[in-house]
Protein backbone atom coordinates (compact mmCIF):
# COMPACT_ATOMS: atom_id res chain seq x y z
CA UNK A 1 0.00 0.00 0.00
CA UNK A 2 1.42 3.64 -0.77
CA UNK A 3 2.23 5.42 1.92
CA UNK A 4 0.99 8.94 2.08
CA UNK A 5 3.66 11.52 2.70
CA UNK A 6 2.91 14.47 5.04
CA UNK A 7 5.68 17.50 5.53
CA UNK A 8 3.96 18.09 8.86
CA UNK A 9 3.29 14.36 10.33
CA UNK A 10 7.12 13.83 9.10
CA UNK A 11 8.18 16.10 11.35
CA UNK A 12 6.53 14.72 14.11
CA UNK A 13 7.86 11.59 13.79
CA UNK A 14 11.39 12.72 13.61
CA UNK A 15 12.99 14.20 16.86
CA UNK A 16 13.94 17.67 17.36
CA UNK A 17 17.45 16.97 17.50
CA UNK A 18 17.81 15.60 14.10
CA UNK A 19 15.69 18.13 12.96
CA UNK A 20 17.60 20.74 14.43
CA UNK A 21 20.56 19.21 12.83
CA UNK A 22 19.52 18.54 9.40
CA UNK A 23 18.07 22.50 9.08
CA UNK A 24 21.30 23.59 10.61
CA UNK A 25 23.17 21.87 7.22
CA UNK A 26 20.97 23.98 5.37
CA UNK A 27 21.58 27.19 6.72
CA UNK A 28 17.79 28.14 7.84
CA UNK A 29 15.89 28.13 11.19
CA UNK A 30 18.83 29.84 13.09
CA UNK A 31 16.37 31.43 15.30
CA UNK A 32 14.20 28.58 15.68
CA UNK A 33 14.85 27.05 19.34
CA UNK A 34 14.76 23.38 19.14
CA UNK A 35 15.50 22.38 21.93
CA UNK A 36 11.95 24.63 23.54
CA UNK A 37 10.07 22.93 21.00
CA UNK A 38 8.13 20.08 22.41
CA UNK A 39 9.03 16.59 20.82
CA UNK A 40 6.37 15.56 17.93
CA UNK A 41 4.58 18.69 18.36
CA UNK A 42 6.47 21.03 15.49
CA UNK A 43 4.14 23.43 15.18
CA UNK A 44 6.41 26.49 15.08
CA UNK A 45 8.86 25.01 12.91
CA UNK A 46 5.83 23.93 10.57
CA UNK A 47 5.23 27.62 10.19
CA UNK A 48 8.91 28.95 9.70
CA UNK A 49 8.30 26.06 6.64
CA UNK A 50 5.85 27.69 5.09
CA UNK A 51 7.16 31.41 5.26
CA UNK A 52 10.15 29.95 3.54
CA UNK A 53 10.99 31.22 -0.21
CA UNK A 54 9.25 28.37 -2.94
CA UNK A 55 13.42 27.91 -3.84
CA UNK A 56 14.55 26.69 -0.69
CA UNK A 57 11.73 24.54 0.37
CA UNK A 58 10.87 22.70 -2.86
CA UNK A 59 14.37 21.73 -3.02
CA UNK A 60 14.12 20.84 0.72
CA UNK A 61 10.77 19.17 0.17
CA UNK A 62 12.30 16.61 -2.21
CA UNK A 63 15.46 15.36 -0.15
CA UNK A 64 13.06 14.74 3.02
CA UNK A 65 10.45 12.86 0.56
CA UNK A 66 13.52 10.39 -0.15
CA UNK A 67 14.55 10.28 3.55
CA UNK A 68 10.99 9.51 4.22
CA UNK A 69 10.36 6.93 1.60
CA UNK A 70 13.56 4.84 3.95
CA UNK A 71 11.59 5.26 6.97
CA UNK A 72 10.27 1.83 7.05
CA UNK A 73 11.57 -2.32 6.62
CA UNK A 74 12.03 -1.79 3.45
CA UNK A 75 14.24 1.15 3.37
CA UNK A 76 16.32 0.03 6.17
CA UNK A 77 17.08 -3.18 4.90
CA UNK A 78 18.36 -1.32 1.33
CA UNK A 79 20.57 1.14 3.69
CA UNK A 80 22.03 -2.10 5.41
CA UNK A 81 22.67 -3.93 1.91
CA UNK A 82 24.43 -0.87 0.65
CA UNK A 83 26.11 -0.62 3.77
CA UNK A 84 27.52 -4.41 3.98
CA UNK A 85 28.94 -3.68 0.40
CA UNK A 86 30.98 -0.22 1.08
CA UNK A 87 31.93 -2.06 4.49
CA UNK A 88 33.01 -5.61 2.98
CA UNK A 89 36.33 -4.96 4.02
CA UNK A 90 35.54 -4.02 7.70
CA UNK A 91 33.87 -6.39 9.47
CA UNK A 92 33.80 -4.89 12.47
CA UNK A 93 32.91 -1.52 11.18
CA UNK A 94 29.94 -3.22 9.81
CA UNK A 95 29.15 -4.67 13.26
CA UNK A 96 29.05 -1.61 14.58
CA UNK A 97 27.27 0.37 12.35
CA UNK A 98 24.06 -2.66 11.80
CA UNK A 99 24.16 -2.55 16.04
CA UNK A 100 23.66 0.98 15.80
CA UNK A 101 20.98 1.72 13.32
CA UNK A 102 19.01 -1.02 14.52
CA UNK A 103 19.16 -0.17 18.30
CA UNK A 104 17.46 3.23 17.66
CA UNK A 105 13.49 3.13 18.43
CA UNK A 106 11.98 3.40 14.81
CA UNK A 107 12.89 3.41 11.12
CA UNK A 108 12.25 7.32 10.93
CA UNK A 109 15.27 8.13 12.79
CA UNK A 110 17.76 5.22 11.14
CA UNK A 111 16.88 6.97 8.24
CA UNK A 112 17.11 10.44 9.13
CA UNK A 113 20.69 8.89 10.86
CA UNK A 114 21.65 6.94 7.85
CA UNK A 115 21.34 10.05 5.55
CA UNK A 116 22.90 12.69 8.12
CA UNK A 117 25.94 10.51 9.10
CA UNK A 118 26.13 8.13 6.31
CA UNK A 119 25.75 9.89 3.17
CA UNK A 120 28.18 7.48 1.29
CA UNK A 121 25.43 4.58 1.87
CA UNK A 122 22.59 6.95 0.80
CA UNK A 123 22.37 6.79 -2.92
CA UNK A 124 22.78 3.01 -3.53
CA UNK A 125 19.89 2.32 -0.42
CA UNK A 126 17.46 4.90 -2.26
CA UNK A 127 18.56 3.07 -5.73
CA UNK A 128 17.89 -0.29 -4.08
CA UNK A 129 14.38 0.69 -2.39
CA UNK A 130 13.55 2.17 -5.76
CA UNK A 131 13.66 -1.39 -7.69
CA UNK A 132 12.17 -3.10 -4.21
CA UNK A 133 9.11 -1.36 -5.51
CA UNK A 134 9.29 -2.33 -9.10
CA UNK A 135 7.03 -5.50 -10.18
CA UNK A 136 7.00 -7.15 -12.96
CA UNK A 137 10.64 -7.87 -14.32
CA UNK A 138 11.59 -9.62 -17.56
CA UNK A 139 14.09 -12.89 -16.62
CA UNK A 140 15.99 -14.08 -18.70
CA UNK A 141 18.28 -17.43 -18.06
CA UNK A 142 20.58 -19.37 -20.41
CA UNK A 143 23.59 -16.70 -19.65
CA UNK A 144 27.00 -17.70 -18.69
CA UNK A 145 28.33 -17.28 -15.79
CA UNK A 146 30.55 -14.60 -16.23
CA UNK A 147 31.36 -11.24 -13.78
CA UNK A 148 29.67 -7.98 -14.57
CA UNK A 149 31.94 -5.87 -16.13
CA UNK A 150 31.72 -2.52 -14.03
CA UNK A 151 34.53 -0.25 -15.02
CA UNK A 152 34.02 3.46 -16.53
CA UNK A 153 34.78 2.03 -20.12
CA UNK A 154 31.73 -0.41 -20.07
CA UNK A 155 29.66 1.97 -17.92
CA UNK A 156 30.27 4.03 -21.49
CA UNK A 157 29.63 1.48 -23.34
CA UNK A 158 26.00 0.22 -22.23
CA UNK A 159 25.04 3.98 -21.91
CA UNK A 160 26.16 4.47 -25.16
CA UNK A 161 24.30 1.35 -26.62
CA UNK A 162 20.91 2.42 -24.78
CA UNK A 163 21.27 6.35 -25.97
CA UNK A 164 21.47 5.11 -28.93
CA UNK A 165 18.75 2.51 -29.55
CA UNK A 166 16.32 4.80 -28.10
CA UNK A 167 17.40 7.77 -30.25
CA UNK A 168 17.06 6.46 -33.65
CA UNK A 169 13.68 3.98 -33.06
CA UNK A 170 11.75 6.45 -30.71
CA UNK A 171 13.52 9.75 -31.00
CA UNK A 172 14.61 10.28 -27.52
CA UNK A 173 17.52 8.69 -25.47
CA UNK A 174 19.98 12.01 -26.45
CA UNK A 175 22.06 11.21 -23.32
CA UNK A 176 22.07 8.01 -20.83
CA UNK A 177 24.10 7.70 -17.53
CA UNK A 178 24.37 4.34 -16.14
CA UNK A 179 25.16 3.45 -12.05
CA UNK A 180 26.46 0.13 -10.89
CA UNK A 181 25.34 -1.15 -7.67
CA UNK A 182 26.51 -4.69 -5.89
CA UNK A 183 24.27 -6.08 -3.51
CA UNK A 184 24.51 -9.21 -2.37
CA UNK A 185 25.87 -12.02 -4.50
CA UNK A 186 23.60 -9.82 -7.29
CA UNK A 187 24.85 -6.71 -9.62
CA UNK A 188 22.12 -3.79 -10.11
CA UNK A 189 22.68 -1.46 -13.32
CA UNK A 190 20.45 1.86 -13.09
CA UNK A 191 20.32 3.52 -16.00
CA UNK A 192 18.66 6.91 -16.93
CA UNK A 193 18.56 7.61 -20.27
CA UNK A 194 16.51 11.38 -21.65
CA UNK A 195 13.10 10.91 -22.29
CA UNK A 196 11.41 13.35 -24.98
CA UNK A 197 10.43 16.99 -23.95
CA UNK A 198 8.00 17.72 -22.01
CA UNK A 199 5.94 20.61 -20.81
CA UNK A 200 4.19 20.82 -17.23
CA UNK A 201 2.32 23.11 -15.14
CA UNK A 202 3.96 24.38 -12.37
CA UNK A 203 4.12 26.96 -9.93
CA UNK A 204 7.20 28.68 -9.57
CA UNK A 205 7.91 32.11 -7.47
CA UNK A 206 3.72 32.43 -7.25
CA UNK A 207 3.78 32.50 -11.09
CA UNK A 208 1.63 29.33 -12.92
CA UNK A 209 3.24 28.34 -16.28
CA UNK A 210 4.06 25.44 -18.37
CA UNK A 211 7.12 25.07 -18.20
CA UNK A 212 9.89 22.23 -20.24
CA UNK A 213 12.11 20.08 -19.08
CA UNK A 214 13.62 16.72 -20.02
CA UNK A 215 12.72 14.15 -17.66
CA UNK A 216 14.52 10.70 -17.70
CA UNK A 217 12.69 7.22 -17.92
CA UNK A 218 14.41 4.13 -16.44
CA UNK A 219 15.96 0.76 -17.38
CA UNK A 220 17.38 -1.41 -14.66
CA UNK A 221 19.09 -4.90 -14.96
CA UNK A 222 19.34 -6.90 -12.05
CA UNK A 223 22.14 -9.61 -13.15
CA UNK A 224 23.03 -13.19 -10.72
CA UNK A 225 26.15 -14.37 -11.56
CA UNK A 226 25.64 -16.96 -9.74
CA UNK A 227 22.30 -18.24 -11.49
CA UNK A 228 23.11 -16.98 -15.06
CA UNK A 229 20.11 -14.91 -14.85
CA UNK A 230 19.41 -11.41 -15.79
CA UNK A 231 16.07 -9.55 -14.74
CA UNK A 232 15.31 -6.21 -16.30
CA UNK A 233 12.63 -3.80 -15.37
CA UNK A 234 11.68 -1.82 -18.26
CA UNK A 235 8.20 0.32 -18.54
CA UNK A 236 8.04 0.87 -22.54
CA UNK A 237 7.66 -1.06 -25.88
CA UNK A 238 7.57 -4.70 -25.47
CA UNK A 239 10.03 -4.87 -28.88
CA UNK A 240 13.16 -2.86 -26.63
CA UNK A 241 13.27 -6.20 -24.10
CA UNK A 242 15.49 -8.30 -26.12
CA UNK A 243 17.36 -5.32 -27.46
CA UNK A 244 18.37 -3.98 -24.23
CA UNK A 245 19.20 -7.70 -22.72
CA UNK A 246 21.27 -7.77 -26.06
CA UNK A 247 23.04 -4.28 -25.15
CA UNK A 248 23.58 -5.74 -21.24
CA UNK A 249 25.65 -8.74 -22.73
CA UNK A 250 27.43 -6.72 -25.27
CA UNK A 251 28.68 -4.04 -22.71
CA UNK A 252 28.53 -6.32 -19.25
CA UNK A 253 29.21 -9.47 -20.10
CA UNK A 254 31.52 -8.83 -23.36
CA UNK A 255 29.52 -11.99 -24.93
CA UNK A 256 29.81 -11.59 -28.96
CA UNK A 257 25.79 -12.22 -29.02
CA UNK A 258 22.87 -12.76 -27.02
CA UNK A 259 22.67 -16.66 -25.90
CA UNK A 260 19.57 -18.06 -27.20
CA UNK A 261 16.69 -18.05 -24.86
CA UNK A 262 15.37 -21.61 -25.33
CA UNK A 263 11.32 -21.35 -26.36
CA UNK A 264 10.80 -24.85 -25.07
CA UNK A 265 11.63 -24.51 -22.02
CA UNK A 266 9.74 -22.50 -19.38
CA UNK A 267 11.58 -20.15 -16.62
CA UNK A 268 8.14 -20.80 -14.56
CA UNK A 269 7.07 -24.07 -14.51
CA UNK A 270 3.35 -24.07 -13.77
CA UNK A 271 1.37 -27.08 -14.66
CA UNK A 272 2.33 -28.58 -11.58
CA UNK A 273 0.37 -26.00 -9.64
CA UNK A 274 -2.87 -27.32 -11.26
CA UNK A 275 -2.63 -30.45 -8.67
CA UNK A 276 -4.06 -30.14 -5.70
CA UNK A 277 -1.19 -32.57 -4.01
CA UNK A 278 1.41 -30.07 -4.81
CA UNK A 279 3.92 -29.22 -2.35
CA UNK A 280 5.48 -25.98 -1.93
CA UNK A 281 8.95 -26.10 -0.22
CA UNK A 282 10.66 -23.41 1.91
CA UNK A 283 14.04 -23.08 4.28
CA UNK A 284 13.30 -23.44 7.67
CA UNK A 285 13.54 -20.26 9.26
CA UNK A 286 12.59 -18.59 5.87
CA UNK A 287 9.68 -16.71 7.66
CA UNK A 288 6.95 -18.14 5.03
CA UNK A 289 4.63 -20.11 6.88
CA UNK A 290 2.38 -21.41 4.01
CA UNK A 291 1.17 -20.81 0.73
CA UNK A 292 -1.25 -21.31 -1.17
CA UNK A 293 -3.05 -21.43 -5.11
CA UNK A 294 -5.60 -18.64 -5.11
CA UNK A 295 -6.30 -17.88 -8.79
CA UNK A 296 -5.18 -20.31 -11.73
CA UNK A 297 -5.78 -18.99 -15.39
CA UNK A 298 -5.75 -22.18 -17.78
CA UNK A 299 -4.95 -21.49 -21.69
CA UNK A 300 -6.27 -23.81 -24.31
CA UNK A 301 -4.07 -25.83 -26.19
CA UNK A 302 -6.64 -26.45 -28.90
CA UNK A 303 -7.99 -23.13 -29.53
CA UNK A 304 -5.84 -19.91 -29.20
CA UNK A 305 -6.94 -17.24 -27.23
CA UNK A 306 -10.08 -19.73 -24.90
CA UNK A 307 -9.04 -19.15 -21.34
CA UNK A 308 -10.86 -19.68 -17.89
CA UNK A 309 -9.67 -17.91 -14.74
CA UNK A 310 -10.64 -19.60 -11.32
CA UNK A 311 -10.38 -17.65 -8.26
CA UNK A 312 -11.44 -18.80 -4.65
CA UNK A 313 -10.57 -16.74 -1.10
CA UNK A 314 -7.92 -19.22 1.03
CA UNK A 315 -8.21 -17.77 4.00
CA UNK A 316 -10.51 -20.06 5.25
CA UNK A 317 -9.73 -23.06 2.84
CA UNK A 318 -6.30 -23.33 1.06
CA UNK A 319 -7.68 -25.50 -1.22
CA UNK A 320 -10.88 -23.70 -2.54
CA UNK A 321 -9.49 -23.31 -5.36
CA UNK A 322 -8.99 -26.76 -6.41
CA UNK A 323 -12.89 -27.54 -5.84
CA UNK A 324 -13.22 -24.72 -8.14
CA UNK A 325 -10.92 -26.66 -10.58
CA UNK A 326 -12.39 -30.05 -10.16
CA UNK A 327 -16.22 -28.64 -10.61
CA UNK A 328 -15.04 -27.21 -13.50
CA UNK A 329 -13.24 -30.38 -14.71
CA UNK A 330 -16.53 -32.27 -14.88
CA UNK A 331 -17.41 -29.95 -17.31
CA UNK A 332 -14.26 -29.27 -19.40
CA UNK A 333 -11.64 -31.55 -21.05
CA UNK A 334 -8.91 -29.83 -18.24
CA UNK A 335 -5.95 -31.93 -20.13
CA UNK A 336 -6.12 -29.58 -22.86
CA UNK A 337 -5.58 -26.53 -21.40
CA UNK A 338 -2.31 -25.44 -20.03
CA UNK A 339 -1.53 -23.27 -16.65
CA UNK A 340 -0.38 -19.75 -18.08
CA UNK A 341 -1.02 -17.56 -14.53
CA UNK A 342 -1.04 -18.06 -11.26
CA UNK A 343 -1.72 -15.84 -8.16
CA UNK A 344 -0.51 -16.99 -4.63
CA UNK A 345 -1.08 -16.09 -1.45
CA UNK A 346 1.75 -16.77 1.10
CA UNK A 347 1.99 -15.94 4.82
CA UNK A 348 5.37 -14.60 6.04
CA UNK A 349 6.20 -13.13 9.36
CA UNK A 350 8.39 -10.48 8.60
CA UNK A 351 9.00 -8.70 12.22
CA UNK A 352 8.79 -11.34 14.97
CA UNK A 353 6.51 -9.16 17.39
CA UNK A 354 3.87 -9.16 14.44
CA UNK A 355 1.26 -11.70 12.75
CA UNK A 356 2.49 -13.00 9.62
CA UNK A 357 1.77 -10.83 6.40
CA UNK A 358 0.04 -11.96 3.48
CA UNK A 359 2.22 -11.39 -0.10
CA UNK A 360 0.44 -12.16 -3.31
CA UNK A 361 2.94 -13.44 -5.91
CA UNK A 362 1.83 -13.28 -9.40
CA UNK A 363 2.84 -15.26 -12.25
CA UNK A 364 2.43 -15.65 -15.59
CA UNK A 365 3.83 -17.99 -18.45
CA UNK A 366 6.95 -17.79 -19.05
CA UNK A 367 8.36 -15.42 -17.45
CA UNK A 368 7.07 -12.83 -15.91
CA UNK A 369 6.71 -12.14 -12.01
CA UNK A 370 5.49 -9.87 -9.76
CA UNK A 371 8.48 -10.27 -6.69
CA UNK A 372 10.95 -7.70 -6.15
CA UNK A 373 14.00 -7.69 -4.91
CA UNK A 374 13.85 -7.47 -1.45
CA UNK A 375 15.08 -9.55 1.66
CA UNK A 376 11.62 -11.03 1.73
CA UNK A 377 10.56 -11.36 -1.89
CA UNK A 378 14.06 -12.80 -2.15
CA UNK A 379 12.83 -15.67 -0.18
CA UNK A 380 9.83 -15.80 -2.00
CA UNK A 381 11.99 -16.03 -5.00
CA UNK A 382 13.91 -18.95 -3.38
CA UNK A 383 10.76 -20.69 -2.59
CA UNK A 384 9.72 -20.95 -6.39
CA UNK A 385 13.29 -22.61 -7.00
CA UNK A 386 13.33 -25.11 -4.41
CA UNK A 387 9.41 -25.98 -5.24
CA UNK A 388 10.54 -26.94 -9.18
CA UNK A 389 8.62 -23.35 -10.37
CA UNK A 390 11.58 -22.08 -11.05
CA UNK A 391 13.70 -24.71 -11.49
CA UNK A 392 17.91 -24.02 -10.33
CA UNK A 393 20.31 -23.93 -13.67
CA UNK A 394 22.99 -26.98 -12.70
CA UNK A 395 26.01 -25.63 -11.32
CA UNK A 396 28.94 -25.11 -13.85
CA UNK A 397 31.41 -26.18 -11.14
CA UNK A 398 31.74 -28.09 -8.09
CA UNK A 399 31.41 -25.66 -5.22
CA UNK A 400 32.55 -26.15 -1.64
CA UNK A 401 31.01 -28.14 0.47
CA UNK A 402 28.57 -26.72 2.87
CA UNK A 403 25.89 -27.29 5.46
CA UNK A 404 22.97 -26.40 3.58
CA UNK A 405 19.41 -25.62 4.90
CA UNK A 406 16.73 -28.20 5.80
CA UNK A 407 14.18 -27.56 2.96
CA UNK A 408 10.78 -29.34 4.17
CA UNK A 409 7.07 -29.70 1.85
CA UNK A 410 4.74 -27.43 2.89
CA UNK A 411 7.22 -25.89 6.06
CA UNK A 412 6.29 -29.08 7.95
Amino acid sequence: MTRHYSTKDFFRQIPNALLARYFQGREVFGELDFVAMKEGRPDALFDAWLALPDGPRNEMDAELRDIFALCCEKGFLAILDEARWQLRNDPEATTQLVEKLSALPNHFERAMIAFLDHKDFWRGATHFYRADTLSYWRKRKNLPHRPAAVDDVSMRQLADLIRNYFHHTEGRGRNCVVEPYRRGDRDYFFCYPEDHSQHSIEWVDGKFDPRPHNPAFEVIYVYSQREGTLDLNFRGARKAVEALQSMFATAILKLDELPPDPKDERVYDLNPLSQKSFDFTYAVGSGIENVAVKKLRLSSRVNKGDRITLEANVSQDPDAVYTLLDTIGKAVPLHLYNVTQVELAASVVVDPDKPAKSITIRIGHPNSCSLKYDEVDLKLRDMLEASGIEPKEPETEPETTEVAETLVPGGV
